[in-house]
């Protein structure tokens, strides 16, 4: 596998004037996601837990609802300039009986580490309608809980510590147990990381859960976490307006600013006690 880190010179300039010291930076590099050896999607990762990510996006894209509709995934074609395979193709086998991705999956140009919906083939594909609505969930969660679960996620970004570029999603219970935590140099990804995790553990739908980001929380991870059935998304910081909208109209509760002590509760605030 690729490298999760980069070590590089920098230049630190403080009070005591100039120095060189070794830096570490996360690494970035593309993998290009196919399905029966056709080309869906290249998006930009940081290296590690593809097979989550491939497993994850396709989830959140509509593909696949269960982990027995993907009978093999495997790196392929990826190689440099002295022939050594990259890792940075994988290509996904469906399972027997299990369609293809629509057309509308299909993105015409790469995916940034910032964008998870940059490139669609059609725009009107991009709001997708979950097989596991999330609003019959029933689930409540303890004001006293939701407090606590960002220590928790940055106790648990091991690669942030070092290299403080990284996005990070958890997965929680109810009643705060951390169940899969996943960095990356994209929120979608980490997002998907963690889905493809929970899918393939055969989790999904993932009812009775809190899925944490340690950024903002934008339409299309309101739309990944819709996806997987996931009843309540906290972020960090701000939601975006259509991420408030889609999440009112998937049932979902969505919790922004969950800092400190304080929330604010956007959507679905019944869920939380």
């Amino acid at each position: 596998m690729g490298r999760v880190t980069v070590r590089r010179p920098v230049v630190r300039v403080g009070p005591e004037g100039r120095r060189v010291r070794p830096d570490a930076l996360v690494a970035e590099e593309p993998l290009e996601i196919r399905v029966g050896g056709r080309a869906l999607a290249v998006t930009m990762r940081t290296p590690g837990h593809d097979v989550e990510l491939a497993h994850g996006f396709l989830l959140t894209e509509g593909v696949i609802g269960d982990r027995a509709d993907v009978a093999v995934a495997r790196y392929c074609d990826g190689v440099d300039d002295q022939g050594r395979n990259t890792y940075n193709v994988l290509d996904i086998a469906l399972a027997d009986g299990v369609p293809p991705p629509d057309p509308g999956v299909e993105r015409n140009f790469y995916t940034t580490s910032s964008c998870g919906v940059c490139g669609k083939a059609a725009l009107d594909a991009v709001r997708l309608k979950t097989r596991y609505s999330p609003a019959a969930d029933e689930v409540r969660v303890p004001v006293g809980t939701l407090v606590g679960l960002p220590d928790v996620l940055r106790e648990k970004q091991k690669l942030f510590g070092s290299t403080g570029g990284l996005h990070g999603a958890g997965l929680f219970s109810s009643d705060g147990e951390a169940l899969v935590v996943r960095e990356d140099v994209g929120r979608h990804n980490a997002v998907d990381k963690v889905l493809g995790w929970a899918l393939q553990q055969g989790l999904v739908p993932l009812r009775e859960t809190v899925l944490l980001v340690s950024g903002r929380a934008s339409f299309e991870l309101v739309q990944k976490a819709a996806m997987a059935g996931v009843p309540v998304l906290a972020a960090v910081s701000a939601p975006s307006s259509l991420a408030v909208e889609l999440a009112e109209e998937q049932g979902m509760t969505l919790i922004g600013f969950l800092r400190g002590e304080t929330m604010n509760l956007y959507t679905g605030d019944g869920r939380v006690v």
